[in-house]
């Protein structure tokens, strides 16, 4: 009788015969709450955080739950012990904890109660049983996916995602991808100090989860090969077409298909038929140049930030640098240490929170309980996700009677915003001046927040940097003229002015039935129902498309997973239903998109107060957010509803 075999689940570790003083040496660099939940797997003890051994709170990016240093030494002591006996066992694969247990330790592990309606996302999410339950199923009928091509339109983490699970679920299809390799914005913005503001045991995929990051907050070279890597495992480097762009795609009704015009370096077109077309061209990827007198005339370099010149040698230069949101706020650190002087031009001061973390270096030991300790890595990524799992999203609610709301929108916001003011001023010191400039006048979380160890505000406070907070009125050969007459002499000038986030899937010219143009439908006002289809575009689909950005937690990794697998079963409704095509009604569509826009309005984002934001339109209007809770988006986009579409 033959045995069979079965697979250890790929997170309980890697069996060790790591010596006791490296163990020991190793359990000085791990997150203690995370640590001791491993043990409880490894045990099958509860009782090991029934007792005085616990967290104390929790903060995002905050790993060691405020633990005291005797108590993490009473828990690296007894975990030596048990990490010793598990190793000298042969390192067997625990047993399956029961889901009471599980919600019990997650609520442990965050100070406090786990709702039950997250539980569900979370247990998946985190994939204890080592099952990717967003995978897509095996094909029944490959005939007939073989006969549904499909064309994806981008190869960032999103469409790189899609790939993914195109070729699981056995359906051809064709990536075009304007750069020349993968990883989107993380290809694109190679800028000095370029990096990551989610913790990347988080940003990454839920199936690809990496022990391998050399930093808490990882710099764009490792993002881009982390991608790179995924990419050449799952082998859809043979079906992305590099530095092609889709100029136009039309759908023609009569073959139920779309026609994508791509046009290749060369400048050669080709149009490829495709039964679905999914867009994973992202939001942030068109640079912004702001139009200025006399940029044209300038004399030396001058770029945008995500067209960084890297032959460009900037020691001894005079560098100024128009903007300071995301990239400016990384890239003055950076460079400042080698320039001659830098001068930053800044339209409106940016809040910030503390990040001890964000340049910090990830410790062997972290590496190696993240390979060895079983499900350590699954719990450590959960710890990272729920302190940004809509607790930002609470915070940022209008309290409509709240009185100054120029300065808060909510007795929460003014707590918000206390906090932000006191870390910001604790690194100015005694200078007036810069503290006016550096701490905003509109309400905290009101527009993209920062984090930060102290290096942005450090770098103003250098003898050869100068923050400008004066408007420009022209730009000379040689200088950037502020509106009050005074000149500032510089070498090369760096754009960090972000990119035409409003501008959803433009430049592309989008034609759906009856000759219906995208742009012109949309207007100002971008939309799509979940953020994914739109009526009158059959088989389009859309990934990271309109209200779907976040700015109040989780990853866009996430959102993409959740859009993926709706986009799979969607196409599966097509294949498996044998229709030519499907779209949302347009009552769900129109219903959808004002139920957003109502919720965006009692939001911070949306205040009149907040000025000069990238999440507003020319009306002061917000149609690129997501205003929803994850756990809801989630719970929404878990299985499409086919009343919600019109097939054919």
């Amino acid at each position: 009788m033959q045995r069979e075999v079965t697979m250890r689940n790929r997170h309980a570790g890697e069996p060790f015969t790591t010596s006791d003083d490296d163990i020991a040496a190793a359990l000085l660099d791990v997150s203690i709450p995370t640590l001791m939940l491993s043990l409880v797997h490894i045990t099958g003890d509860p009782e090991l955080i029934r007792g005085r051994l616990k967290p104390a709170g929790l903060f995002l990016n905050e790993v060691q739950g405020y633990m005291s240093e005797d108590d993490k030494a009473e828990v690296r002591a007894l975990a030596l012990d048990i990490i010793r006996d598990y190793r000298d066992r042969g390192c067997p694969e625990p047993a399956p904890i029961a889901p009471q247990l599980l919600h019990e330790m997650m609520s442990w592990l965050v100070v406090e109660d786990v709702p039950d309606e997250y539980v569900p996302m979370l247990m998946e999410e985190m994939e204890l049983d080592g099952a990717d339950a967003r995978q897509v199923a095996a094909p029944a009928d490959i005939a007939a996916r073989e006969a549904f091509p499909v064309v994806v339109i981008g190869c960032g983490q999103s469409g790189l995602l899609a790939g993914i699970r195109l070729q699981e679920a056995g359906i051809p299809f064709t990536i075009v991808e304007k750069n020349s390799g993968v990883g989107g914005t993380w290809w694109e913005n190679s800028y000095p100090g370029a990096r990551v503001d989610v913790g990347n045991h988080f940003y990454c995929y839920s199936f690809e989860p990496s022990d391998h990051w050399t930093e808490f907050f990882a710099q764009q070279p490792e993002l881009q090969a982390y991608f790179q890597g995924v990419m050449e495992k799952y082998g859809i480097d043979k079906h992305i077409r590099w530095e092609t762009e889709v100029i136009s795609t039309r759908w023609d009704d009569a073959s139920s298909t779309w026609k994508v015009q791509a046009r290749a370096a060369d400048g050669s077109v080709e149009t490829l038929t495709a039964r679905a077309v999914i867009s994973a061209v992202g939001q942030l990827n068109r640079p912004n140049i702001p139009e200025i007198a006399g940029q044209e005339t300038f004399a030396g370099p001058s770029f945008h930030s995500a067209r960084w010149d890297h032959d460009l040698d900037l020691a001894g230069k005079r560098v100024a640098m128009i903007g300071a949101g995301a990239s400016g706020f990384q890239i003055a650190p950076a460079i400042a240490g080698e320039v001659q002087q830098l001068t930053v031009f800044q339209r409106t001061a940016q809040w910030m929170f503390p990040n001890p973390n964000y340049h910090a270096a990830v410790g062997p030991g972290v590496r190696w309980a993240l390979r060895h300790l079983p499900f350590y890595g699954r719990w450590y990524r959960f710890l990272i996700f729920w302190p940004g799992c809509d607790k930002g999203l609470q915070a940022a609610r209008v309290d409509p009677d709240y009185p100054d709301q120029q300065r808060a929108v909510s007795e929460t916001n003014e707590l918000t915003r206390q906090m932000f003011t006191d870390w910001i001023t604790s690194q100015v010191g005694d200078d007036p001046e810069l503290i006016a400039k550096v701490v905003p006048d509109y309400p905290a979380t009101g527009k993209r927040t920062l984090q930060d160890n102290g290096s942005w505000l450090r770098t103003l406070t250098r003898d050869n940097v100068e923050l400008v907070r004066t408007g420009i009125d022209h730009i000379e050969p040689d200088a950037i003229v502020t509106v009050d007459g005074e000149r500032y002499e510089c070498d090369v000038i760096v754009y960090a002015t972000g990119f035409h986030a409003n501008r959803v899937l433009w430049p592309m010219e989008i034609t759906g039935r009856d000759g219906t143009d995208l742009r012109t439908l949309w207007g100002e006002r971008p939309a799509a129902y979940l953020g994914i289809t739109i009526p009158g575009f059959p088989n389009f689909f859309c990934m990271y498309g309109p209200g779907t950005n976040l700015a109040h937690g989780g990853s866009l990794i996430f959102h993409s997973e959740c859009q993926m697998r709706y986009i799979s079963q969607c196409l599966d409704a097509l294949i498996d239903g044998g229709h030519r095509s499907m779209e949302p009604r347009q009552d769900k569509y129109e219903e959808w998109h004002a139920r957003s826009q109502a919720e965006i309005r009692k939001l911070v984002w949306s205040q009149p107060s907040v000025k000069h934001s990238f999440f507003k339109n020319a009306y002061g209007e917000i149609h690129v957010l997501s205003p929803w809770r994850i756990v809801d988006y989630w719970t929404w986009t878990k299985t499409p509803e086919p009343t919600d579409f019109v097939f054919s």
